[in-house]
């Protein structure tokens, strides 16, 4: 095995993750910001999955004798349209799950088999994310704005009917 290439893997894959927490979160607070409850919620659990995703990883780099390098890969994207966000969310995880396949069959090739499963087990997560948010892209297709209007009634009369804001 060559340890030193799943390291180098393992580190391009926690900036990536790294990089998603922060675009998550950052989609997070705008989507709540604008009172769209079911989005922001959405945003957020998947942030925390990406950021349990950054800590199998380390448990690997350092399993290995590696440093865990805590760099980000892209900086965060100030997008405000929420269309926008969910295409670039759906980009982000279908990129992952391509690069991460990648990264499974280079340790294959390098005798890695535990890095290779532990990629493997990340794609999975990587196309059920990538999942959610086609979905949340179809039904904002089918209902538009409508679909988002709803999200935020749904806020206010929370709201009006005294539950306390999250």
């Amino acid at each position: 095995m060559k340890k030193e290439i799943s390291i180098e893997l393992l580190n391009r894959a926690v900036a990536d993750e790294l990089s998603a927490v922060h675009q998550y979160m950052y989609f997070h607070f705008h989507c709540d910001d604008q009172g769209y409850d079911l989005l922001a919620g959405l945003f957020r659990r998947t942030a925390i999955q990406e950021m349990m995703h950054i800590e199998r990883l380390a448990e690997r780099i350092l399993f290995l004798k590696g440093e865990v390098e805590m760099r980000v890969s892209a900086e965060v994207r100030k997008i405000h349209d929420v269309k926008k966000m969910l295409e670039l969310a759906a980009d982000m995880e279908a990129s992952s799950a391509n690069d991460y396949n990648e990264f499974a069959n280079i340790c294959a090739q390098h005798a890695d088999s535990a890095t290779k499963k532990l990629f493997e087990a990340l794609v999975e997560d990587e196309e059920r994310h990538f999942d959610q948010y086609d979905v949340e892209m179809d039904n904002l297709k089918k209902f538009g704005d409508n679909y988002l209007a709803l999200q935020s009634i749904e806020r206010s009369k929370s709201l009006g009917q005294g539950a306390p804001a999250e």
